[in-house]
């Protein structure tokens, strides 16, 4: 019975939760007990909040029972990345040297879940300050990614612990944030749902910062409706929030089963194939077979810049601006930092003022170019990441794994990563929906359309 729940859709969860069959202190007791049994090996939490969520769980239960039901999602449980601030409660950010940092205020998104009835298991591990696309943390620890029990492989990150956490039915969704990737990655390499969603979609108030101009929460969910749901849920404007202010409210769910008969669907240039694996790219030529067998068109795509150049601008403001908001950890050379991490945010010291401002200024003229290029096409598919996961003794720190998720975030895209094949082994590979700003609700479209065709969302680890 335990493992049912935990493998339950939330979309599922929440009929069932609203119709009374289950009870909110049985879906949590499940999730803790498996919580217990499983993230010994997994570490996915840096902290469970055991005693609250049991608390909780019966408020929601008596509520329900009352008639008092605040919403669909009363009572379902929720992980957040330990970059999301709860008041009173320990926010480490990843870093060894924030082991004690109590948070003062809470989160709007968090306020926002909990004001759903939603109840938050715990806090998941993250790259330290979230400078990281592999997943690792060499002083707090590295989550295990759960589709290979015997070789300890990327996971995938920054959101490392909250990848984990859903693929292996430790949480049913979790938030995660993506500044260069960081929802997507780790979304390709655990076999999940991840949407990395349009700056001001969602406010990041209380959320620790990587990069204030490029950061992004997001959902990390098992199905596209899952993350449409949270998403819609997350967005919303917050007046401790400048960038989310005057941005319409779009409810993705009434367009989410339209399917994609008549989409125009563009596919990545040809020079930007190299970079992927053969698995990698055979499970994404299936998928722009499967798209065409829906009824969308499959087009090409020239773009007058390349990934890697668009990449590396979103490197600069990365570095940049990570390193003026944690220049004196990163300076100090007796601060407990990851020294994986440390040398990535003490690049921005090199940054000059010219070459921010250029990356700056370059970043509106791509905005136009792409603009461009999409003319008459709905969305961009390309794999989400390179290879399937790596073993975590085999990677090279000094490069990065982001190759085809940086782009979105430079050019403030909306892009939705879902799984999409597995390789020679069995690890999961994912495919990247990428739609114009502010247009989840074409890509959460595109996306359910291939779910409902295919049952790649459907595989689970065998944890």
């Amino acid at each position: 019975m335990t493992q049912d729940l935990t493998r339950l859709p939330v979309h599922e969860l929440s009929r069932q939760l609203q119709g009374k069959r289950l009870s909110p202190v049985e879906v949590v007791d499940a999730y803790l007990a498996r919580i217990a049994e499983k993230d010994g090996k997994l570490h996915a939490y840096t902290e469970v909040f055991s005693e609250e969520a049991r608390l909780a769980a019966r408020a929601a239960e008596a509520a329900i029972r009352a008639g008092h039901s605040v919403g669909p999602l009363h009572g379902v449980p929720i992980a957040l990345k330990d970059l999301i601030e709860i008041e009173g409660r320990i926010v480490t950010g990843g870093s060894e040297a924030w082991t004690k940092r109590m948070a003062t205020r809470t989160a709007t998104l968090a306020r926002k879940l909990m004001a759903q009835g939603m109840i938050v298991l715990g806090k998941t591990h993250t790259v330290e300050f979230a400078m990281g696309g592999w997943g690792t943390n060499s002083r707090r620890g590295t989550p295990w990614n759960p589709w290979d029990l015997k070789t300890a492989r990327t996971p995938g990150g920054s959101s490392s612990g909250s990848g984990v956490a859903v693929a292996a039915g430790l949480a049913p969704w979790a938030i995660g944030t993506d500044t260069g990737g960081s929802v997507r990655l780790p979304a390709s390499w655990c076999g999940i749902t991840g949407l990395k969603t349009t700056i001001g979609r969602v406010s990041t108030h209380g959320v620790l910062p990587l990069s204030p101009t490029l950061d992004t929460p997001g959902p990390m969910a098992r199905s596209v409706e899952d993350a449409a749901l949270l998403y819609a849920v997350l967005q919303g404007a917050d007046p401790l929030d400048p960038l989310t202010r005057g941005l319409p409210y779009t409810d993705p769910l009434p367009t989410l089963k339209r399917g994609v008969r008549g989409l125009r669907l563009a596919r990545m240039p040809q020079g930007e194939r190299q970079y992927a694996s053969a698995d990698v790219l055979a499970a994404y030529d299936r998928s722009l077979a499967e798209f065409e067998r829906l009824g969308a068109e499959i087009v090409p795509l020239d773009l007058p810049f390349l990934f890697a150049d668009v990449a590396a601008y979103n490197l600069r403001i990365m570095a940049a601006e990570s390193y003026t908001l944690y220049r004196e950890l990163v300076d100090d050379e007796s601060a407990p930092l990851d020294p994986h991490v440390r040398p990535r945010i003490a690049g921005g010291r090199n940054v000059s003022a010219r070459e921010y401002i250029e990356a700056l200024r370059m970043r509106d003229v791509m905005k136009q170019q792409f603009a461009g290029a999409m003319e008459g096409i709905d969305a961009l598919l390309t794999p989400t990441t390179m290879t399937t996961a790596v073993p975590v003794d085999e990677v090279d720190q000094a490069k990065a794994p982001a190759h085809y998720t940086r782009f979105g975030n430079y050019l403030d895209l909306t892009a939705l990563a879902l799984p999409n094949g597995v390789d020679a082994g069995g690890l999961p590979t994912s495919l990247q929906v990428v739609c114009r700003s502010l247009d989840e609700a074409t890509a959460l479209r595109i996306g359910w359309a291939y779910q409902n065709a295919t049952q790649w969302h459907l595989q689970t680890p065998k944890v």
